[in-house]
């Protein structure tokens, strides 16, 4: 199925979903391409866990093995998800979502850090570097996005904050370290669209690209709280001035398909000509992980 006008059209994959069934609900997703291999790090609810698969070409992937695991004792890490990698230096570095969830409507997130050598084995921190503390954060800062950026030294981190469920916009924060962060001043820096129907109530776990000379964000917008789609924006300096694209959203659920009431937390790499995008979908209490892809460089601005 594809969506928007010409230049903007998405089409999702005949075989979706690519990662999910058996395994349970798999959700909030980042996407590494470290050499030849595509490196999927996935959200595994059964397990409450940050998991890994691996696929030479971004659509047949292994059998998942988990890198995090829950650590009640730290009193943030009930559950760990919605994590983000990149590779810097031969290292791998990660940042993820620490949950404390009493309720479907309650609990807190925090944001945590961790690093490898392999990619496989990891070391964390035994504190969040990122806690919610600012009033529009309420409860919770979780689904980080993190970037490098060589000019500036420094990294550069999108974060959603709020609600537990869901959160209810975007902050930005820099680092020269990835573990002590400085948040935006003028936090939210995204904020949800009250005049569009599709994304009047919320927007929140956001991938950011640097793209040319734009910095292009992929998001969630929620029409209500259980009611999500895909939609673009793009920005000159990441900050400001957020652009949207005219024909969002790029992606909604199909009826009566496996992401029949929600399409969520998309992750896009352009290379070869064409934006492959992972993003999960939810029918029903079920969630799995699809794929999309978008053919050119030329996202419909």
């Amino acid at each position: 199925m594809s969506y928007g006008d010409e230049k903007a059209i998405w089409v999702k994959f005949e075989g979706n979903p690519v990662l999910g069934g058996q395994l349970g609900t798999c959700f909030d997703l980042a996407v590494l391409k470290d050499g030849g291999l595509y490196r999927m790090y996935f959200s595994w609810r059964p397990k409450q866990s940050v998991a890994m698969s691996e696929s030479q070409d971004g659509i047949n992937w292994s059998e998942p093995v988990i890198l995090i695991e829950p650590r009640e004792e730290s009193g943030w890490e009930e559950e760990i998800n919605r994590p983000v990698v990149l590779k810097k230096d031969g290292h791998y570095l990660m940042w993820y979502t620490g949950q404390i969830r009493p309720g479907q409507e309650h609990g807190h997130s925090w944001i945590g850090y961790a690093k490898s050598e392999d990619g496989y084995h990891w070391s964390r921190l035994d504190k969040p570097v990122l806690s919610f503390d600012e009033p529009w954060e309420k409860s919770a800062v979780m689904c980080s996005h993190v970037i490098w950026v060589e000019e500036e030294e420094q990294f550069r981190m999108w974060y959603s904050g709020g609600e537990q469920y869901e959160p209810d916009a975007i902050g930005y924060a820099t680092s020269k370290d990835g573990v002590s962060w400085n948040k935006h001043k003028a936090n939210p820096v995204f904020r949800a669209d009250p005049t569009s129907r599709w994304e009047q109530q919320k927007v929140t776990a956001c991938q950011v690209v640097k793209h040319g000379t734009w910095y292009v964000m992929f998001y969630i917008g929620f029409e209500d709280v259980n009611t999500a789609r895909i939609g673009i924006a793009r920005s000159r300096d990441g900050i400001s001035n957020w652009e949207r694209l005219p024909a969002n959203p790029i992606l909604s659920p199909g009826a009566g398909e496996w992401d029949g009431e929600a399409c969520y937390k998309p992750f896009a790499i352009y290379e070869d000509e064409c934006w492959q995008l992972w993003y999960n979908g939810r029918n029903g209490h079920v969630e799995q992980i699809g794929t999309a892809f978008h053919d050119g460089e030329d996202l419909g601005f």
